[in-house]
């Protein structure tokens, strides 16, 4: 298994600001911030955020839509480096109740956010405009990303590699269009495509796609354009777990422009099942079919 890199904080004398969604990323970041002495404040979300993690910490909860109190709190503390982690749940309009602050951003933004990408491009314009530095996770927990290797016993056979080639080459030219990071590749067939409905539904209704035959693949990269601050791909236990329960053979992702959790339990988990997990640098790839 490619071993993974060292925690080194940026600053541990700098109060860190964590605006946390849910899964276990945010409890990642805290557990380091606690370990290493890095002071912190969390921004908790009603309905979004995980609640287990503001016991022992300075916080606040508020709704997504208060902008205002949630900047005025955060320069109230003195806090200029942000990290934005975790899952959030798209809210409706009546749930979000955007303050004055928050309608005037998406007023600017207008029509311009259609993808994710473009709607963090700019929240992070707005939030450096306000003064804050935008950090990513990794430069905290250096050891989420993943490496460049096998992280599994079993290796892709050649057949696999086909349908790797093939699923990088897709993800990432629609991951430029600002539409997914995941495919799933069969014998060179590609079953689906990532959308609006996430990793884990993809996996859900390709598995009744399958044809007999080798089991397939899922690829997940990072779009050529993706902010690596703001949005890494992201995978675990979880993800590996519904491959199996699709028939997929393994799972191929990013080295060092994404996150794998647990990589310890996901490699037991894949040698268990006879799958492969690997870490390919995409940025330097070379077809191997």
């Amino acid at each position: 298994m490619p071993a993974s890199k060292k925690s080194s904080l940026v600053n541990s004398q700098k109060k860190l600001g964590i605006i946390a969604g849910g899964g276990e990323l945010p409890y990642r970041l805290v557990n380091a911030c606690r370990e290493n002495g890095q002071p912190y404040f969390i921004v908790a979300f009603e309905g979004q955020t995980d609640p287990t993690i503001l016991p022992g910490s300075d916080y606040m909860i508020t709704r997504l839509g208060a902008a205002g109190r949630i900047l005025n709190t955060l320069k109230a503390h003195g806090i200029e480096d942000l990290v934005i982690i975790g899952s959030i749940r798209r809210p409706s309009l009546p749930e979000l109740r955007p303050d004055m602050r928050t309608f005037r951003f998406f007023t600017k933004l207008g029509l311009r956010a259609m993808g994710d990408d473009s709607l963090l491009s700019a929240l992070r314009r707005e939030l450096e405009d306000e003064g804050f530095v935008i950090r990513g996770i990794q430069d905290y927990v250096p050891d989420l990303l993943a490496m460049e290797g096998d992280y599994s016993r079993v290796r892709p056979k050649k057949g696999d590699w086909q349908d790797i080639d093939r699923g990088i080459e897709v993800s990432q030219a629609l991951g430029g269009l600002d539409v997914g990071q995941s495919v799933i590749v069969q014998e060179g067939l590609v079953l689906g495509v990532e959308a609006a409905e996430g990793t884990d539904a993809l996996i859900s209704r390709c598995g009744g796609y399958k044809r007999k035959g080798r089991g397939g693949v899922l690829v997940k990269t990072c779009k050529p354009q993706q902010d690596q601050d703001l949005d890494l791909p992201t995978v675990g236990i979880r993800t590996l777990r519904m491959c199996q329960k699709a028939g997929l053979n393994g799972l191929v992702i990013h080295a060092n422009r994404s996150i794998l959790i647990n990589p310890q339990e996901v490699a037991e988990y894949a040698n268990r099942n006879k799958m492969f997990v690997v870490g390919v640098d995409i940025d330097n790839y070379k077809p191997k079919s």
